[in-house]
């Protein structure tokens, strides 16, 4: 029995390990990497609790190694997708009713599982499936991850907590519901924080979900679901399944359909809201769609702005994890005045980037995820020369001998518009467009409107005045701006994440606003004293209003 009114710990974000040599934590990836390299895992599906073969299966590898077999997984169709929703449903009464502290105490725990004995499984998992380097694993899949499950649980509480005013006499109240129906995530290859995040954020708020990790992660996903699993989270309440495009359509196409989390491409989510669209008469409830999808962001210097700090921030935030992060700086405005310095301070910055194995940890860059991205990627770089506006000045090269691997690439247009400029590539291209000091106003607002896109930007700038000149008008061209920083690393709780325009809902995952989408507000208002008789007091009359109506009423009478 509930009796008390029981807080939440309060949060704080998750302390980066630096796994500098001779530091425990480094000695503990390492053996952790070494073991589940050599696991070759058979990776089930998971519906109702249950472990699912198909042995229709897929392989998980080493991106920056073919030859490193990770896993086969087992890849759901329409039966194992519907099964999946009827588990979702079948959940979803007790999970519903279950108070939120109960259900609050699965997700603190699996923080501290992961925070603690997970904590270099995931990493290393992360690490040898994505190909990240130890400190893009470390702030993803171990502390961006802990935080999303600490946090969204304080969100939670806050939204509970907000209620009605009570005039005497009245008690009114709201109740945050789950969705009527379960909920759809799915989930991208590039952060695993991401993946444990859309599936979970839901189910906090008492929704039961049908979870579809991208392909080339179950590595990684097996792993979460072992986390949640052991931390006691009740079977059904969160169904792993992934397959061809059947599955999604499957799920998409269900009349207990209630919602869909997702972070993926622009195209993907265009098609899914339109088959939202032509479904909407078969649904029990309009659907809730949060979508992180594209990104083209920008790093925009002022002649003011400090060139180290514009040259680290633009190898930063265009080539940490191989450019394929959703923030990543893809397009850079670059004022004449400085120019030369900083194409000179870039130079020697990428002529020091090693890149090639995550398990050396002197390298910066590791591999694209997969062949696909890798062919989706290197025609940008092809195309780049005179005859089409652009050239190449640093870097350019790629193979795919050993790994899918691409170098850090820096293009310069002589057109603003230029292709390079304006589409989303997902890897490490960057494209710089030097403009004229005096246009800098011109410059912005060209900035603006040059892509469809509007996730991330950043402007560097000493001159206060030029900074806020910036941060007007471009009010619009990034959901989360930065001011002397690149456009990367958002920290839940303190950058909440999301964009406009072609770049999603901007539904702000790590914040309130993100967790109140999985609910539907029922307003309760009881009357303390009823009243007993239909009468207004405006229906009385005074003595005048008698007198006059006993007038009237006489000379009726006679009439």
């Amino acid at each position: 029995m509930n009796n008390g009114s029981y807080r939440l710990p309060e949060p704080s974000n998750e302390t980066i390990l630096n796994y500098a040599p001779g530091s425990p934590e480094r000695a503990e990836i390492r053996a952790k990497l070494k073991e589940l390299a050599a696991l070759k895992l058979d990776i089930p599906l998971v519906i109702g609790g249950k472990e699912v073969r198909t042995r229709d299966m897929g392989e998980n590898r080493a991106p920056h190694d073919h030859s490193k077999l990770l896993g086969r997984y087992h890849k759901a169709g329409k039966k194992e997708a519907l099964e999946a929703i009827k588990a979702a449903m079948k959940a979803r009464k007790e999970w519903t009713a279950m108070p939120f502290a109960d259900r609050a105490a699965i997700f603190l725990r699996a923080a501290e599982l992961l925070a603690g004995p997970y904590r270099q499984v995931l990493n290393a998992a992360t690490m040898l499936c994505q190909s990240k380097t130890v400190y893009q694993a470390e702030i993803d899949s171990a502390c961006e991850l802990i935080d999303f499950w600490r946090c969204n649980l304080k969100f939670a509480e806050q939204i509970y907590a907000m209620q009605p005013f009570s005039p005497k006499g009245e008690w009114n109240r709201c109740e945050y519901r789950p969705l009527e129906g379960y909920v759809f995530a799915i989930t991208p290859f590039n952060f695993t924080a991401i993946a444990g995040n859309l599936c979970t954020a839901p189910a906090m708020m008492g929704n039961t979900v049908v979870w579809k990790p991208a392909r080339n992660t179950m590595f990684t996903a097996h792993f979460i679901m072992k986390i949640l699993r052991e931390a006691g989270l009740p079977d059904g309440v969160i169904n792993m399944v992934t397959g061809p495009a059947e599955v999604g359509e499957t799920l998409l196409d269900h009349p207990d359909f209630a919602g869909c989390h997702f972070t993926g491409s622009t195209p993907v989510f265009h098609w899914m809201w339109g088959k939202v669209g032509r479904n909407i008469g078969k649904y029990k409830t309009y659907p809730r769609l949060v979508g992180e999808t594209g990104g083209k962001d920008f790093v925009f210097a002022h002649a003011s702005a400090d060139v180290d700090a514009v040259a680290t921030a633009l190898t930063r935030g265009a080539f940490e994890y191989q450019g394929q992060k959703c923030s990543a700086a893809s397009r850079a405005y670059i004022p004449e005045s400085m120019w030369k310095t900083l194409k000179v301070k870039l130079g020697e910055h990428l002529s020091r980037i090693k890149m090639g194995d995550v398990e050396d940890f002197s390298n910066f860059m590791g591999a694209v995820i997969d062949k696909s991205a890798y062919e989706s990627i290197t025609p940008y770089i092809d195309q780049a020369k005179p005859k089409n506006g652009a050239k190449i000045l640093y870097g350019g090269k790629y193979s795919s001998e050993k790994g899918w691997f691409i170098e850090p690439t820096i293009i310069r247009a002589t057109q603003p518009d230029t292709k390079t400029m304006v589409e989303e590539i997902f890897g490490p291209v960057l494209t710089v467009y030097v403009y004229p000091d005096k246009k800098f106003l011109e410059t912005l607002r060209l900035c603006d409107r040059t892509s469809q896109y509007a996730l991330t930007g950043s402007i560097m700038s000493t001159d206060r005045k030029a900074a806020a000149l910036a941060e007007k008008e471009l009010e619009y061209a990034a959901g989360n701006f930065y001011i002397n920083d690149k456009p990367t690393g958002a920290v839940v709780g303190q950058q909440p994440f999301g964009g406009g325009r072609a770049s999603g809902t901007n539904d702000k995952a790590g914040s309130c606003l993100n967790m109140i989408r999985w609910t539907s507000m029922r307003s309760i208002k009881e009357n303390l004293l009823p009243p007993k008789d239909f009468r207004y007091p405006f229906m009385g009359e005074d003595a005048a209003e008698t007198a006059n109506n006993g007038k009237r009423s006489r000379v009726a009478a006679a009439a």
